[in-house]
């Protein structure tokens, strides 16, 4: 089975993050104004903000968070925009900068994720978002959730319909 493809598909990735995918990433992290640990210890803050500077009894405001998730949200739309080499539509780049978000860049640049994707066998680079469900060495219910989550916007289309494909099996971008 093809995965379906946007009408708004570009050649290289060179997107912006859209409200979908922002909300995705939104609901996945949660929301937090004081400095919790999270499953593996990590200190998190606002909508999953990490650091050297995020420790026990930090506190901060709804415009620090949001401060935070915009450049932590821009760091991954570069690494997403860096790594991608092909054609794909803004849910695929959506899913592929919530996974960023989550797990870093370096886990994407690693990924057979990635691979698949830049070799244009969008099957298959659906189905790798799933083996990224463990934290510590344990599977953890809230990251399957997750990659089911962002696995489901990977593989639909944009406006219901997918792109025709060519001979090569690739998808191709349509107007109007």
């Amino acid at each position: 089975m093809m995965v379906a493809h946007s009408l708004a598909e570009k050649s290289m990735a060179n997107f912006t993050y859209s409200p979908n995918g922002l909300s995705l990433t939104k609901r996945f992290e949660g929301f937090a104004l004081t400095a919790y640990q999270d499953q593996v210890g990590v200190w998190t803050i606002g909508y999953g903000h990490t650091g050297r500077s995020v420790h026990g009894g930090m506190t901060i405001t709804q415009d620090q968070a949001n401060q935070f998730l915009e450049s932590d949200v821009a760091g991954a739309v570069a690494c997403v925009n860096r790594a991608v080499t092909g054609a794909i539509s803004q849910n695929q780049f959506d899913a592929l900068v919530d996974f960023v978000f989550n797990l870093g860049c370096a886990s994407l640049l690693t990924s057979a994720l990635l691979r698949s994707v830049n070799a244009g066998d969008f099957e298959h680079a659906a189905e790798q978002f799933l083996r990224w469900d463990h934290a510590g060495g344990v599977v953890v219910p809230g990251l399957l959730t997750r990659r089911k989550a962002e696995m489901t916007l990977f593989q639909t289309p944009e406006g219901g319909k997918p792109a025709p494909e060519n001979r090569a099996g690739l998808p191709v971008a349509v107007k109007g």
